[in-house]
C-alpha cells in the first residue's frame, strides 16, 4: 500500500497542517492500495500563499522557457508511463490497456501540444493604435474529478502554467495517488517552487476552502453540475473567475441515411469506454422509428460483448447510484435488451453493460446524468422530431451525428445545442476546445482556446 504524508507545496513535500487521512480503495476488489492526508484550510492556505509568492517570477518567465519547462514535464510523464497507467488501473479500476492507452497516453499528447503553444502563442497584437498584451489571470485552484485522473490535471495544468499562472491543485479524493505521481513528476522536470502545489483532500472541506480563497484569482472545476453551480455562486460573490467542465448528457444521432450498423456498434463502445463514466459520453442514442427495432438489436449483442472486458465504477456510491438508474429506468416503463440492475460479481463495484428499449425522451434515464455503461434508446419521427429530443436536456457538452452524406450530418450538428460533435465517428482532436452549452459548464479545455482561459486583456494606446 502506498502511504503519503504529505502535501507538495512551494517545491517539497511537508507534513499535512491536520492528522486526518484518506484511504484509497481498488474499486475491483475493494481492497485498501493507499492513503493520503486529508488537507485542511490551513494547508490550502499555505499552498495559495506559495502561489501567489511564486507568481511574479513566473509570469515574467519568457514564454519560451515556459514552453521548454511543460515539454520537461511531458517527457517525465513518458518516463513515468507505465507508472501512471498501473496507478489509474489500482484506483480507479480501468482494464490496464486503456490506463495505457487513454489515461497515461492521452496526457502526454495534451502536454505535449501545450509545449509547442506555449512557445507560439501571440501573447501581444497590436490593435489600431494600441498594443494589447494577454497577460496571466493570476493564482489558479484546479479542482478535478477521478474518472480522468491525470488527463483532468495536464488539462488545467498544462495551460496554465503557459499562460504564466501559478498553480494549486486539489484532486478527487478517489483517485489521489495518480496526483501524487504528478506531483513528483513536476518536481523532476524542474517545475519552479510554488509554481505548482497539491493539496489531497475532501471536496467539502479542502476544495470549498480552495474555491473560497481570497488569494486564487480563478478557480477551474470539472465535476458535478451541482458542485459547479455552488463554485460559480462562491465566484461570483467574490467577482472571480471560473472555468466550469460539468455535466453531460449526450445524444448519438443515427440520420436514416447513415450506416446503421456501424453507428451503433461505436456508439455502444463509446458509451462502455471507461465503464461509463465520461462527461461526453453518448448516452442517448436517437434512431429513425423505421430501423429502431434493428438498431436495438445490434447495440443489444454489441453489450452483450463486452461482458467482463469492462471495469468496475470508482466507488459504492457510484455502484449504488448506476444500479438506481437502472431500476428507474424499469420503473418508468423502458425495456432492458441487455445487461440489468444486478451486480455481476460479489466483489468489486462492477455494473453490467446495459441497454435500454423503449425510452422515451422525459424519462429519468434519458433526463439525468448516470455515469455508468448504460445506453438509452429512444426512437424519433423525423429530422425536427431528433434536434427537439437531442436538445431536449439541460446539458449541451458533447454528441454524435451519422449520414451518409457528411454535408447533412454537419447541417444537422450546426443545429446542436452542444459545444463539441463528432461526425460520423471523427476523432479525438487535443487542440480542439472542449466544453459545453447550458448546465455542462462555462469555458473550453485544450488547444488554444483553453490557454486563453488563463489569461486576461490589457491594451496600451499610443
Amino acid at each position: 500500500m502506498k502511504a503519503h504524508d504529505g502535501m507538495y507545496i512551494d517545491g517539497a513535500w511537508r507534513p499535512a497542517a491536520g492528522t486526518g487521512t484518506i484511504t484509497v480503495l481498488n474499486p475491483a476488489d475493494e481492497q485498501p492500495i493507499g492513503q493520503v492526508p486529508a488537507g485542511t484550510a490551513e494547508d490550502v492556505d499555505a499552498a495559495v500563499r506559495a502561489a501567489r509568492a511564486a507568481l511574479p517570477g513566473w509570469a515574467a518567465t519568457p514564454p519560451a522557457e515556459r514552453a521548454a519547462l511543460i515539454g520537461a514535464l511531458r517527457d517525465r510523464l513518458v518516463a513515468r508511463k507505465d507508472e501512471v497507467a498501473e496507478t489509474v488501473t489500482a484506483e480507479l479500476g480501468a482494464p490496464l490497456p486503456f490506463s495505457e492507452a487513454v489515461h497515461a497516453g492521452v496526457p502526454i499528447l495534451v502536454s505535449g501540444s501545450y509545449a509547442e503553444l506555449a512557445a507560439t502563442y501571440p501573447f501581444q497584437e497590436k490593435v489600431g493604435n494600441s498594443t494589447v498584451y494577454l497577460e496571466p489571470v493570476g493564482v489558479v485552484g484546479a479542482i478535478t474529478p477521478w474518472n480522468y485522473p491525470l488527463h483532468q490535471i495536464v488539462n488545467k495544468v498544462a495551460p496554465a502554467l503557459a499562460a504564466g499562472c501559478t498553480v494549486v491543485l486539489k484532486p478527487a479524493e478517489d483517485t489521489p495517488l495518480t496526483a501524487q505521481l504528478f506531483a513528483e513528476a513536476a518536481h523532476e522536470a524542474g517545475v519552479p517552487a510554488g509554481v505548482f502545489n497539491l493539496v489531497t483532500g475532501l471536496g467539502p472541506v479542502a476544495g470549498q476552502a480552495l474555491a473560497e480563497h481570497e488569494g486564487v484569482d480563478l478557480v477551474s472545476f470539472t465535476g458535478s453540475t451541482a458542485v459547479g453551480k455552488q463554485i460559480g455562486a462562491t465566484a461570483g460573490a467574490a467577482v472571480k473567475r471560473v472555468a466550469l467542465e460539468l455535466g453531460g448528457k449526450s445524444a448519438n444521432v443515427i440520420l436514416p441515411s447513415a450506416d446503421l450498423a456501424k453507428a451503433v456498434n461505436v456508439g455502444v463502445a463509446n458509451v462502455m469506454s471507461n465503464s461509463g463514466q465520461t462527461c461526453s459520453a453518448w448516452t442517448r442514442m436517437l434512431v429513425h422509428t423505421d430501423q429502431y427495432d434493428e438498431a436495438v438489436e445490434l447495440a443489444a449483442a454489441a453489450a452483450a460483448k463486452y461482458g467482463d472486458r469492462i471495469g468496475p465504477v470508482v466507488n459504492a456510491k457510484q455502484h449504488e447510484r448506476v444500479r438506481g438508474y437502472i431500476a428507474k429506468g424499469v420503473e418508468e416503463g423502458a425495456r432492458i435488451v441487455a445487461g440489468g440492475p444486478d451486480a455481476p460479481k460479489e466483489r468489486g463495484y462492477y455494473v453490467q453493460p446495459t441497454v435500454f428499449a423503449d425510452v422515451t425522451p422525459e424519462m429519468t434515464i434519458a433526463q439525468e446524468e448516470i455515469f455508468g455503461p448504460v445506453v438509452s434508446i429512444i426512437r424519433y419521427e423525423d429530422e425536427d422530431d431528433a434536434l427537439r429530443i437531442a436538445n431536449g436536456t439541460v446539458y449541451g457538452l458533447a454528441g454524435a451525428v451519422w449520414a451518409a452524406d457528411e454535408a447533412e450530418a454537419v447541417s444537422f450538428a450546426r443545429r446542436m445545442d452542444t459545444g463539441q460533435v463528432d461526425i460520423n465517428g471523427g476523432n479525438f482532436n487535443p487542440l480542439a476546445p472542449f466544453g459545453g452549452y447550458k448546465q455542462s459548464g462555462v469555458g473550453r479545455e485544450l488547444g488554444s482556446h483553453g490557454l486563453t482561459e488563463y489569461l486576461q486583456t490589457k491594451s496600451l494606446q499610443f
